[in-house]
C-alpha cells in the first residue's frame, strides 16, 4: 500500500484526480472505475477543470460506477446514475454510450450482477479504480463481514450504512435498504486502485484498513493485498495511524509509482 498524507482534502482530491488524468494521458482508451459520495466531488470539479482548461480528453474513455441503490431509476437526483452525469460526465466530452452504472432498477437484478461482471471483462478489466471509504471501513457497498472474494451482487445496507447516507434521502424510510455493488473481488482485479479517505470521522476504518489485520470485519483491508493500491489521506483521517514515518513520500508533479519495504 502507498499511503499519501496530504494538509486537507482539497489537495487530496487534487492529487487523486492527477493520478487519474495521467493514466488517461497514458491510456487514452482507459477503463475507469468510478465511485460516488461527498468525498470524490472535489476529485470531479478538478476532472472538468482539466478537461475545460488542459484539453484532458475523455472521448475514448470507458467507465464502470462501484455500485447503484436498488428501486431507483437513473433519472431520481438521489440515484448514483444522476450523480455522476451532474459532477462528471455532462461537464466532459465522454461518450454516455460507454459510462456504465449498474441498473438498480433492473427487473432481474441477479442477471444484471452477471452482466455487469461480463462488461467488464469485456472491456478489458479496469485499469484505475476510484474508492472511498466508509466509516465502518466499507468499500463499495460491501460491508463488514461479507466475502473478500465477492463479485458484483446486491447487498443489504448496514446501520451504519444507513445513518450516514439518511440525510441525503431526508430520513431512513425513504433510503434503498440494499444496493447493486461490484464485489471486492471484481475491485481487487483493477490494475491500479486510488483510495481517498478524509476527516475524523474516518479514522477508525483508516487505522483497520492500513494497520489492522486482513479481515472481513474491515472491506478496505483487502486492499493490503492489492500489488499497487494508493491510499490518500488528510492529516485529521491519518491522525490515529502509528507508523507514519514509514510511508515516505512521493513526488506529486512527477506520480511515480514506488514500492516501499
Amino acid at each position: 500500500m502507498e499511503v499519501i498524507i496530504q494538509d486537507n482534502p482539497e489537495e487530496g482530491c487534487i492529487l487523486g484526480a492527477k493520478i487519474i488524468a495521467k493514466k488517461i494521458r497514458e491510456k487514452p482508451d482507459a477503463v475507469l472505475g468510478l465511485a460516488t459520495g461527498r468525498t470524490p466531488e472535489r476529485l470531479y470539479r478538478e476532472l472538468v477543470r482539466l478537461h475545460r482548461e488542459e484539453d484532458l480528453d475523455f472521448s475514448q474513455i470507458t467507465t464502470f460506477n462501484l455500485d447503484e441503490y436498488v428501486g431507483l431509476s437513473p433519472e431520481h437526483d438521489q440515484s448514483y446514475r444522476y450523480f455522476m452525469n451532474e459532477h462528471l460526465f455532462r461537464h466532459i466530452n465522454i461518450d454516455l454510450a460507454k459510462t456504465n452504472v449498474p441498473a438498480g432498477n433492473a427487473a432481474d437484478l441477479h442477471a444484471e450482477c452477471r452482466d455487469y461482471e461480463a462488461r467488464i471483462t469485456a472491456a478489458g478489466g479496469i485499469d484505475v479504480q476510484l474508492l472511498g471509504l466508509g466509516r465502518n471501513g466499507h468499500i463499495g457497498f460491501n460491508e463488514p463481514t461479507g466475502s473478500l472474494r465477492s463479485r458484483t451482487w446486491i447487498k443489504i445496507l448496514s446501520e451504519q450504512t444507513l445513518n450516514d447516507n439518511a440525510a441525503v434521502f431526508g430520513n431512513r424510510d425513504s433510503m434503498p435498504k440494499h444496493a447493486v455493488t461490484m464485489g471486492i473481488g471484481t475491485i481487487m482485479e483493477a490494475r491500479q486502485i486510488v483510495l481517498l479517505a478524509f476527516g475524523p470521522a474516518k479514522v477508525r476504518a483508516v487505522m483497520d484498513m492500513i494497520e489492522g489485520p486482513l479481515a472481513a470485519v474491515c472491506p478496505g483491508s483487502a486492499l493490503q493485498e492489492h500489488p499497487r493500491a494508493t491510499v490518500v489521506l488528510d492529516d485529521s483521517s491519518a491522525a490515529g495511524l502509528r507508523y507514519t514515518d514509514h510511508y515516505r513520500w512521493v513526488d506529486h508533479n512527477k506520480l511515480t509509482w514506488q514500492r516501499y519495504d
